[in-house]
């Protein structure tokens, strides 16, 4: 007689793969992954639903629970901050239902910022992996349903518990707050800085090689309004008047990409001088990379003096995720005092940002 242990050690490849598959939840949300073309028009749209992108994927169904649905159907442009905080009510309620991980596919042109607000909303240890495509499905060598298969490996993991919110592409995986799009129409167009990916998938399998530490999370009700804020980048010979224009155009905050370590034009003193008294302003650098400074120059215009002036270092946060903190700050009815906080902490402005696993 065969006991119930040799008899599940014996029994078809498919029948304990049925058995024992992990739950993981799809959500679409649009992009390049769903988008194809029509024969009435030119261009590609998105179109296919989260159920046609997964059936894309070769036997996906025999690995996992797989359960497909549409969150939206739109081109990332047009996905909106209260989304997101719909998106991560969804996201709790499924994970509180079982699910193992969520991925989540959209277009890549705000990849990088859906996955920073997530990641500032999530505090839970399921993973979160947003991926997407770069090839549309009606080009050549499209990379949606290899991207997808990753993603759902990964979201399976146990390796990926507790890392937030993730992004794969292209067999790499990267922590939400580096991850950056860096090329047009590379698939290899998501980068990491300073550390790199995170991790990586071989053979179906996941590697961790890195783990951030001290992520921030911010606690803001899905029915909190997300008031406006403004990313204003310099260039040579620009005095910032915008600046004096944009509290009646009723934004709330602002993030200033200033040039190198956090400098402006003498004549940009001014305008930030009478902002500074009616909004909160970040300071971020339009370099992408590095910190702003707080103590090496001090000229008229210099770091020290914007910061005596009473603008906020952003830290190692480039401008675009700089803009979504200061947005969730706000709708959080965080005060100044708060505010300088999270940009502290969330910029990493000292100690390890990632450490070896």
């Amino acid at each position: 007689m065969i006991g119930p242990e040799k008899e599940a050690r014996m029994a078809p490849l498919s029948n304990r793969g049925a058995r024992s598959r992990p739950r993981v939840d799809y959500l679409a949300l649009g992009g390049t992954i769903a988008s194809v073309h029509s024969d009435d028009q030119l261009g590609a749209a998105p179109t296919l639903s989260a159920a046609e992108i997964a059936k894309s994927v070769p036997d996906i169904d025999e690995q996992f629970d797989l359960r497909s649905e549409q969150f939206l159907q739109v081109s990332s442009p047009s996905i909106a901050l209260a989304d997101l905080l719909r998106l991560r009510d969804e996201l709790l309620r499924r994970v509180a239902a079982g699910t193992r991980g969520v991925v989540i596919t959209q277009g890549t042109d705000t990849v990088e910022e859906t996955a920073y607000v997530l990641d500032l909303l999530w505090e839970a240890d399921a993973p979160i992996v947003i991926s997407g495509a770069m090839r549309n499905p009606s080009l050549p060598g499209s990379d949606g349903p290899a991207n997808l298969l990753a993603a759902v490996q990964v979201a399976a993991s146990d390796a990926a518990r507790g890392l937030g919110v993730i992004v794969v592409f292209n067999d790499e995986i990267h922590a939400a707050r580096f991850v950056r799009k860096t090329h047009t129409s590379s698939p290899s167009t998501f980068r990491s800085n300073p550390i790199g990916p995170v991790g990586w998938l071989s053979e179906g399998r996941v590697f961790i090689a890195t783990r951030p530490v001290d992520r921030f999370h911010i606690a803001v009700p899905a029915d909190a309004a997300v008031p406006p804020v403004a990313l204003v980048k310099l260039g040579l010979g620009d005095d910032g008047r915008i600046l004096s224009a944009l509290p009646g155009l009723d934004y709330r905050g602002v993030v200033l990409e200033a040039f190198g370590g956090g400098h402006v034009a003498p004549a940009t003193m001014e305008f930030l001088a009478e902002l500074v008294e009616r909004l909160p302003v970040v300071l971020a650098s339009r370099t992408g990379a590095g910190e702003v400074l707080s103590k090496t120059y001090r000229f008229r215009g210099s770091e020290i003096e914007l910061i005596e002036l009473g603008l906020i270092r952003a830290g190692s946060l480039d401008g675009i995720k700089a803009r979504l903190l200061l947005s969730l700050c706000l709708a959080a009815g965080d005060s100044r005092t708060g505010i300088i906080e999270a940009f502290s902490t969330a910029g990493m402005t000292s100690g390890p940002v990632a450490r070896i696993v």
